[in-house]
């Protein structure tokens, strides 16, 4: 197979085959600005840029609250007989810093006369849209309800807190024009358990990273895992890996492990001659071990989505993850991927020592799954659903 034959076809959307009802619109976020990419997810920096290759000028906007202000809202959680709030998140969905958030992005939007924002989340939508005449829409990759259901840090939340951010979910997702999701599991449960209407939420999808599709040789005989954590070791599924690789190991001594971290996640990993550890790679780096790796063994305990895991599939590395939120759907319910049912070492160590005994279904699935995200996974493709329904 030569690399030309594995590129995505080019996607080129075509302007006049959809209602272009705007031609500026602002991307808004509470974490910081949402176009660059050092400072946030890559998934606004990359809509807005395709948004911008289609003619429609793109501007984004950070709504996030101050330092001070949080500090101060943060008492406010606890006289509100939330508990201590776990951390700043929590702060930012009370319906006060909602509110606040979702003032200042309007007064920014009136200032800059644009009448059109893509919110990345729903924590700077105010629970009561004001009649400002600027239309609202949102791009998610899960909501407040599916988050829940395996938050780490979950038992931090009280009752009361947990059923003031439902309602101001809800009330968030039905003042928009539309939502844009990307799972469709996400988008069936928008639908089932906050009762939007059908024709307001569609799945849309979402693009790859920076990773190129990989058409050279490869060795899947060679036991080398991956795992990317980034700073998040344990959230990603650090400690329960580390838990499973000992007891794989005593059946698979060969077993190698590399780890992608940052000084944060150092002290987790411990000193080991099959464990390698790098912080802060370039993405030619890291694109070398998603290729040169025979598994990505990344089993997130609540990501909504997981960029890596397309990442890895487009380098022809199959998965394994825990069988829940994005994965089953990224991987066609297991098709280029293992999925486990639990969080449990025992379980993934069976799992990843059945993996690596067939080399031969390593190659079938790293090959399928690579076609399957070139052939489902595009920015672009992303940018002009979301023009088309907006």
């Amino acid at each position: 197979m030569t690399a030309s034959a594995i590129q995505a076809s080019p996607y080129s959307p075509d302007p006049s085959s959809h209602a272009r009802r705007f031609d500026r619109v602002a991307i808004s976020s509470v974490f910081g600005d949402p176009l660059d990419r050092s400072t946030w997810s890559g998934a606004p920096a990359n809509v807005g840029r395709c948004l911008q290759k289609m003619g429609i000028a793109v501007e984004g906007v950070c709504s996030g609250i101050r330092r001070g202000e949080l500090r101060l809202l943060a008492l406010q959680y606890m006289l509100m007989g939330y508990g201590r709030p776990p951390g700043s998140e929590a702060v930012r969905r009370m319906q006060a810093a909602r509110r606040r958030a979702g003032e200042q992005l309007e007064e920014t939007l009136r200032r800059r006369r644009i009448r059109h924002v893509l919110h990345m989340g729903t924590l700077d939508l105010p629970a009561r849209m004001p009649d400002s005449g600027i239309r609202h829409y949102l791009y998610c990759d899960h909501d407040w309800a599916l988050s829940l259901a395996h938050r780490p840090d979950r038992h931090h939340y009280s009752r009361s807190a947990i059923a003031a951010f439902e309602d101001l979910e809800k009330q968030s997702l039905d003042s928009v024009e539309h939502i844009f999701t990307f799972g469709a599991y996400v988008r069936d449960h928008i639908i089932s358990h906050y009762g939007v209407a059908p024709d307001r939420v569609t799945a849309v999808g979402s693009g790859m990273g920076d990773i190129e599709p990989y058409a050279g040789a490869k060795d899947y005989d060679r036991p080398h895992l991956l795992f990317v954590a980034k700073h998040l070791f344990a959230a990603k599924g650090g400690m329960l890996l580390l838990d499973a690789l000992r007891i794989a190991r005593a059946r698979r001594p060969d077993i190698q492990l590399t780890v992608v971290g940052d000084k944060r996640s150092r002290p987790f990993v411990p000193e080991d001659p099959s464990i390698r550890f790098y912080a802060h790679l370039p993405w030619r780096e890291l694109q070398r071990l998603m290729r040169m790796s025979s598994l990505l063994v990344q089993p997130m305990l609540n990501d909504p989505w997981g960029q890596v895991y397309l990442e890895a599939m487009v380098s022809r590395t199959p998965v394994i993850g825990l069988n829940r939120n994005g994965l089953p759907e990224i991987t066609e319910g297991g098709r280029h991927g293992f999925l486990v049912d639990r969080a449990d070492p025992e379980q993934l160590a069976a799992v990843i020592l059945d993996a690596l005994a067939d080399p031969k279904r390593l190659a079938g699935m790293g090959r399928s799954g690579q076609a399957h995200i070139l052939r489902s996974y595009s920015w672009d493709a992303v940018a002009d659903r979301i023009a088309h329904h907006a």
